[in-house]
């Protein structure tokens, strides 16, 4: 169960994702409030809010939401601070219910939803971290699982379409993010980028 908690100063929006999320079996909403002020009490898994993304805090004691932006802002940038504070998508106001839960499930899978006019910006504010000649490979099948990762794909669909179980594919991951030496799976994704591993 996704615990969500909305953040729109609009009532009219927050009556509309309150709705969306009542029509969602996997979404729990623990409130629906016009700022963050809650989001350290209440402790939601995700928040879909308008507010934009320097208005977020810091995580704090270890504890972070995953924030789906939903802003009339063309082009929205994506910085390493926005995604280090909790940013997981970034999304027109108008964006489809299916859009908004797809990101929300996403978001709450761990990965991200990047519009790729956004990928550019975010990965050119990364530090380099290339492999170094030392560092171990990836598997064929890691490299298949690392792909799929980008494509926003979650472990039960990836079980799926390799057909091994979500347990294998667990394991794949964990092992991934250590051979990258990335504690996400988004950032997985970015050094699998950056080091030429896949490709977009």
């Amino acid at each position: 169960m996704i615990r969500l908690l909305i953040a729109a100063p609009s009532p009219v929006l927050r009556a509309g994702l309150e709705a969306l999320a009542a029509s969602s079996p996997g979404v729990e909403l623990v409130g629906a409030l016009p700022d963050l002020s809650s989001v350290d009490a209440l402790r939601p898994d995700i928040v879909p809010t308008t507010l934009a993304p320097d208005e977020i805090a810091s995580p704090e004691d270890g504890y972070s939401a995953g924030y789906v932006i939903l802003t009339d802002a063309p082009q929205p940038v994506w910085t390493q601070e926005a995604v280090r504070n909790g940013v997981r998508a970034i999304l027109p106001r108008d964006a489809s219910p299916a859009a908004i839960l797809a990101s929300v499930e996403a978001a709450a899978s761990g990965l991200a939803a990047l519009d790729p006019r956004d990928l550019e910006p975010l990965l050119a504010s990364a530090p380099a971290a290339p492999l170094s000649a030392e560092s171990p490979t990836l598997t064929a099948r890691e490299l298949e699982v690392l792909r799929m990762l980008a494509e926003g794909a979650a472990n039960k669909a990836i079980a799926w379409k390799l057909n091994i179980s979500e347990h294998t594919v667990k394991f794949h991951v964990a092992s991934i993010l250590t051979k990258l030496n990335a504690s996400t799976r988004t950032e997985a994704v970015t050094r699998g980028i950056r080091t030429g591993l896949i490709l977009l």
